[in-house]
């Protein structure tokens, strides 16, 4: 497993690499990965106090390539607030799973986001919390991530590693590595289109070694944004949602998010 990881994650860096060289010292602003991923939205780099909520629904919450709410539709909320480089936010989803065992999940995290030329780094921690557990094991657990992206005329690109020293329920070290890809395309009429994917690789002692990956289409308009989104893993049948069903097979998503201000 610590072998294709390593290859993966080498394979990844390269790619990001060749995308940072082509890349003039002179670009825009800087992408920052995912946030289908709301908990990763973009920071100003000045020294100004910045705040955003945000909220709203999504047919099913899938993390990593697994339905976290047996494949029903959930809610989310989230709050963040950044001062120059530095940031810290709350994000919580109604979860319902047997390895959750819980039905609210609250992500706290925090981190910097420094400047090198055309890219911006991101070097964090995150939380993740379930409300009203009954396993006899702690669910909870604790991850750290070190993120670099780059913006290039609308084509962003963006490669993550986050490492746990003891994933949930008490199932030993975990490594993830993810890598992602964006273009925003013009306006078209009162919506910014615009499509990014992601690949990303998952190792963890007690539970084994997965790929997933997603492609979606964005619409923002205003304050809304729609997403449209397909997911998918290499996973053959867990059997792990509550009629014996799949929760890593593929699967489309819709979400809508609303974010103020």
């Amino acid at each position: 497993m610590k072998t294709k990881l390593g290859l993966m994650s080498s394979a990844i860096a390269l790619a990001f690499a060749g995308a940072v060289a082509a890349t003039p010292a002179t670009a825009g602003d800087i992408f920052n990965r995912e946030a289908g991923s709301i908990k990763d939205a973009p920071m100003e780099s000045g020294r100004s106090l910045e705040w955003s909520v945000n909220g709203g629904f999504m047919t099913d919450y899938v993390f990593r390539g697994y339905s976290q709410n047996d494949e029903n539709p959930s809610y989310f909320v989230g709050a963040d607030l950044s001062y120059g480089i530095a940031y810290v936010g709350i994000w919580g989803a109604k979860v319902d799973q047997f390895f959750t065992a819980s039905d609210f999940e609250y992500d706290i995290y925090g981190g910097i986001k420094p400047k090198l030329g055309p890219v911006e780094f991101d070097l964090g921690v995150i939380y993740y919390g379930y409300a009203n557990q009954t396993a006899t094991v702690d669910v909870d657990y604790w991850e750290f991530k070190v993120g670099a992206s780059t913006e290039f005329n609308k084509l962003s690109a963006g490669v993550t590693y986050y490492y746990s020293p003891e994933y949930t329920f008490e199932t030993g070290e975990s490594h993830t590595v993810e890598g992602s890809l964006g273009y925003a395309f013009p306006k078209v009429w009162i919506f910014d289109p615009s499509i990014d994917g992601t690949i990303g690789y998952n190792d963890v002692d007690l539970l084994g070694d997965y790929t997933y990956w997603n492609v979606g289409l964005s619409l923002a308009v205003e304050k809304l944004t729609f997403d449209f989104r397909y997911w998918d893993t290499d996973v053959d049948n867990d059997g792990a949602g509550s009629t014996g069903n799949n929760l890593a097979d593929e699967r489309f998503v819709f979400t809508t998010t609303v974010a103020l201000p």
